[in-house]
């Protein structure tokens, strides 16, 4: 018997077929400075999904990113053919792409160690499960912080680590402790199986080599701010602080270019963001 599909109506000359390719195949080999970017556009393409943007040019994404539309194009080759010449990406499928070839389809179990300030802060922030990672275990071994309640989730002593982190199946360990712990908690994660590690200490951590780390130093980050700041100083002549007029987000099926917040401005380039200096933490 032959059964008629009723499919929803979609933009003209835009392919919203329910099969996604999510595989990028072995030999293409996506270079580290490419992954940053499309973690980028991620960002940015779910600014545009939440404001209802189905199609989005190579130019406006590009801008919005703060990256050259020819960048972008290359770096979007990696993911195989997406857009349609002269109407644009689908933004929902771009995403998914996009969301597949970082490994965010399959989830992320993420667990912290270090409920201080920065731990809790992280603990509680809602943002990380709907990017595909979800918070399931806290620890510390401060008897003030064992045994609190953050947002569901009750932190445990480090000193059972190891074992939650198999029993939770933990994909990504974070460090958020004083520098002189950091080396102990990693070794912690990878005896419990985990082979992703988001450090906030700058200590140098030995682990494995199949192991992967992320070390995020806030301090360095703000020393690249500075030099940012002063050689704008130096370029301008004069201090370059007034904020970019806010404009409003578009509700319609395309994208301004600028009119994203959070991104540069249409004159904006990635030359003149501090994208290309070092990891941006942009949650």
């Amino acid at each position: 018997m032959n059964v008629t599909e009723e499919r929803p109506a979609v933009p003209v000359g835009v392919d919203r077929s329910p099969r996604i390719d999510r595989t990028v195949g072995p030999e293409r080999v996506i270079p580290q400075a490419t992954v940053t970017r499309l973690a980028t556009y991620l960002r940015v393409l779910g600014i545009l999904a939440d404001d209802g943007v189905l199609i989005v040019s190579s130019e406006e994404l590009a801008t919005a990113a703060g990256v050259g539309s020819a960048k972008l194009r290359k770096d979007l080759s990696f993911l195989g053919p997406n857009g349609v010449r002269g109407v644009g990406y689908d933004v929902m499928r771009l995403r998914a792409r996009i969301e597949s070839a970082l490994g965010l389809d399959r989830g992320h179990k993420v667990v912290l160690v270090g409920v201080g300030n920065l731990g809790e802060a992280l603990a509680r922030y809602g943002g990380f499960g709907r990017r595909g990672f979800s918070m399931v275990g806290l620890f510390d071994r401060n008897p003030e912080r064992v045994g609190l309640d953050i947002d569901g989730l009750r932190v445990q002593h480090v000193d059972s680590l190891e074992d939650a982190c198999r029993e939770l199946e933990a994909t990504i360990g974070v460090i958020a402790t004083p520098d002189d712990s950091a080396q102990t908690v990693a070794s912690a994660f990878v005896a419990g199986g985990v082979e992703c590690i988001l450090s906030f200490s700058p200590v140098t951590l030995d682990v494995p080599d199949r192991v992967e780390v992320r070390r995020v130093d806030l301090a360095v980050e703000m020393q690249v701010l500075s030099f940012n700041s002063s050689r704008n100083e130096a370029a301008h002549g004069a201090p370059a602080l007034s904020p970019a007029p806010r404009l409003g987000r578009s509700r319609g099926p395309r994208v301004s270019p600028g009119s994203i917040p959070g991104t540069p401005a249409a004159s904006s380039s990635i030359g003149s963001t501090s994208l290309k200096n070092g990891s941006v933490i942009a949650p």
